[in-house]
């Protein structure tokens, strides 16, 4: 079944009429964070506690960090330069969704700070300026609705990140395109042709030739969630959807779906 996925799209829609200072998430279990006094870079800041608070549900345009041999990706110091002028010297609040840790030791939040009319949700923010896209896990899933608004709109209006091909969607009837992305965050969209479940797991396949085309693959795991939602994967079959997540090169271009989310359903015939 596609209900929760046509929900989804009419949250989007419904969302995109309500201004930016009236959006706010309220799944989100609220605490005193403290004042930043470092920002890493687009999605990552500092407290005063000494706690590294990595901005959950976004991905930032990244800088190397030290890490030898990492590129920068294109506008990631435009985007740590956004986030230190929203955040920096501030006090802030944390909001948890889900799980609250990492095995970095790092606080897994939603990071909210005063601002000129009121408090300003970072995240959102970031992604409503094209300075960072959705990107969200199994164990946090909260308040992603008003990210995915926020992104839609960002990218239509080709902000930031959206003007740059290096972020572009990819489309999944063209895997030559973009099987050179292997190891990359990629936004892959196009109609399925085929939903098969085999082995335990379902199959979305973008094309007649499955070690050549685009597939996504969603495991036991992440069945049971789809399960959860009352969502039916199978039922995708002709829909045209936007897949977002990490490109393998396993038998042609993939991406292995970890949580709905990671499925935007932009139409069903």
């Amino acid at each position: 079944m596609l209900k929760r996925g046509l929900a989804h799209l009419a949250t989007l829609a419904a969302l995109s009429s309500v201004s930016a200072a009236a959006l706010a998430c309220e799944q989100l279990r609220m605490v005193t964070g403290g004042v930043v006094t470092q920002v890493t870079d687009g999605d990552t800041v500092v407290l005063d506690s000494g706690l590294v608070v990595r901005l959950i549900g976004t991905q930032a345009p990244k800088l190397p960090l030290g890490r030898e041999g990492y590129p920068t990706w294109p506008l990631a110091p435009e985007a740590k330069i956004a986030l230190e002028t929203m955040v920096l010297n501030k006090p802030v609040r944390l909001g948890y969704g889900g799980e609250e840790v990492d095995r970095y030791e790092r606080a897994l939040a939603h990071v909210f700070v005063e601002g000129a009319e009121g408090e300003i949700w970072a995240q959102r923010e970031m992604v409503a300026k094209g300075l960072a896209r959705v990107y969200s896990f199994p164990d946090n899933r909260k308040c992603l609705d008003q990210l995915f608004a926020a992104e839609g709109q960002a990218r239509m209006a080709g902000l930031g990140i959206w003007r740059d091909p290096y972020y572009s969607v990819r489309a999944a009837d063209r895997p030559e395109s973009f099987i050179d992305r292997a190891g990359h965050y990629e936004l892959i969209e196009g109609r399925v042709l085929l939903a098969d479940q085999r082995s335990g797991r379902v199959y979305l396949n973008f094309g007649r030739f499955w070690k050549e085309d685009f597939t996504a693959v969603i495991e036991a795991p992440a069945l049971r969630l789809f399960k959860a939602d009352d969502i039916d994967p199978v039922s995708l079959e002709g829909a045209l959807v936007r897949i977002r997540g990490w490109v393998d090169d396993r038998d042609g271009p993939r991406i292995e779906i970890t949580h709905p989310e990671q499925i935007e359903v932009l139409a069903t015939q």
